[in-house]
């Protein structure tokens, strides 16, 4: 514990305290919810725990100064909350009894709170390694729950991130979002779904989901779906699970390969967009403000993956990202490789997605009317109809190769599809330059 009498005044420990806690949010939250999950095996229990070691740090840290170990502080602040509740519902559970003057039913009547714990004490140490939010991780991206529910399960449970700032990142009303965690909960509640890592046999089968998981977490904060989201953080925490993956499975290459695949893309963020917050393309990002140190770690642990020599998905993907990252200038990009890696990808997850990647690479590598008949042949595929990129990726080889009245009117069929404010405005500018080349038409194509 920080000495109260160091000479600080109750100004600067106030300011100190607000800060650790601060701090202390993004890297606890997620620890002491699994901590007093292991400990109860109830989810909103557990968040409403945490929320109250929070606000307690807040009123005592001030005053008895930041604990030496703030995370231990607050896990053991809401854990003991989380058994005052236990106890008080169990002795409201006797009142009851007594009151109605019932034998008690073992079938219906809460066990006493110091049973459950002691029951699950060992799982709920949360210095414990390995780490409880991995437990929390593979119970969120259990096989009964769709893949929406386990996402949006692991945004709330490891990130904190409230149920408005969650339905705003999957573009859905917050009541819908709100019944969707609700229903997860339940579900996980009474199929009695366990609070642990999977066997290692069964690992395998699980692993896949985690990082699919894991990976969506990171695009919900990297691709800025939703205005108010925290992206920063969202992306930081999917880099930081990734990383704790990768270190607890270290002969499986695909979690590396996943951590690689995010620091890459990660290293761009600070170029991505402008001061007004307007998309700025690859090719068009001042590479001095790429963040080298996330690019180099991002190789590294790209390479310790191929080493394994068991290609998957993840790596392969990464491998595409590490053309772009080592790339000094645009004109450097080996899009020929690039290419080549999107055949492979397309190997191990084949989509009309890949397949529209694939040919732009095609487009860069061979000139836009090598690409153009790629991007045409996929609109009639199902899948991709209402994808707003789709139309962008035709309108830019339009652009390319001077059709401009057929790029204008591309454009404006992407941005009535695209779906934040940042692509749209991306967007409206291209549509309105090709509106404004040789070629075009007069006038934009009515919506």
């Amino acid at each position: 514990m920080t000495d109260r009498t160091d000479g600080a005044d109750g100004a600067d420990r106030s300011r100190a305290a607000r800060a650790a806690v601060a701090a202390a949010w993004p890297e606890e939250w997620g620890r002491v919810v699994a901590a007093v999950i292991g400990q109860t095996g109830d989810w909103d229990l557990a968040e409403e725990c945490a929320q109250d070691a929070f606000e307690r740090a807040l009123e005592r840290w001030p005053r008895d100064g930041v604990p030496d170990r703030p995370g231990a502080w607050l896990t053991t602040t809401a854990r003991h909350r989380a058994l005052d509740v236990l106890r008080r519902r169990s002795n409201e559970a006797r009142k009851l009894r007594e009151a109605a003057r019932l034998e008690p039913d073992a079938r219906h009547v809460a066990e006493p709170a110091e049973e459950v714990v002691a029951g699950q004490a060992a799982a709920a140490d949360a210095d414990a390694v390995p780490d409880d939010r991995l437990r929390l991780i593979f119970t969120c991206c259990h096989p009964a729950l769709p893949r929406a529910a386990q996402v949006a399960l692991t945004l709330r449970s490891l990130t904190g991130l409230t149920t408005a700032e969650i339905a705003r990142a999957f573009l859905v009303p917050e009541s819908t979002m709100a019944q969707r965690l609700t229903r997860a909960k339940g579900k996980i509640r009474h199929a009695g779904i366990p609070f642990r890592v999977p066997p290692r046999e069964v690992l395998p089968e699980r692993t896949g989901a985690v990082l699919a998981v894991l990976y969506l977490l990171f695009n919900a904060g990297y691709a800025g779906g939703a205005d108010g989201l925290d992206q920063r953080r969202v992306t930081a925490e999917a880099i930081r699970l990734a990383r704790l993956l990768a270190g607890l499975l270290p002969d499986d290459p695909e979690p590396a390969g996943l951590l690689a695949l995010m620091l890459l893309h990660d290293a761009r963020a600070a170029a991505r967009t402008d001061a007004r917050g307007d998309l700025v393309p690859l090719e068009e990002q001042d590479r001095s403000r790429w963040d080298r140190r996330r690019i180099d770690e991002g190789l590294t642990a790209l390479d310790a993956a191929l080493a394994v020599r068991r290609p998957g998905p993840y790596q392969v993907q990464a491998a595409i990202a590490a053309c772009h990252a080592s790339a000094a200038r645009p004109d450097d990009t080996d899009w020929p490789q690039i290419a080549l890696l999107y055949g492979e990808l397309a190997r191990f997850a084949p989509g009309p997605v890949v397949e529209l990647n694939r040919a732009v690479a095609v487009a860069m590598a061979d000139g836009p009317a090598a690409g153009l008949p790629l991007v045409e042949a996929l609109a009639e595929v199902p899948a991709l109809r209402g994808y707003h990129l789709l139309p962008a990726t035709r309108a830019d080889l339009l652009r390319r190769l001077g059709r401009h009245g057929e790029a204008a009117a591309a454009y404006r069929e992407a941005l009535r599809l695209a779906p934040t404010a940042a692509e749209r405005r991306f967007l409206e500018n291209r549509a309105l330059h090709s509106e404004r080349m040789p070629g075009a038409p007069t006038s934009p194509p009515a919506p």
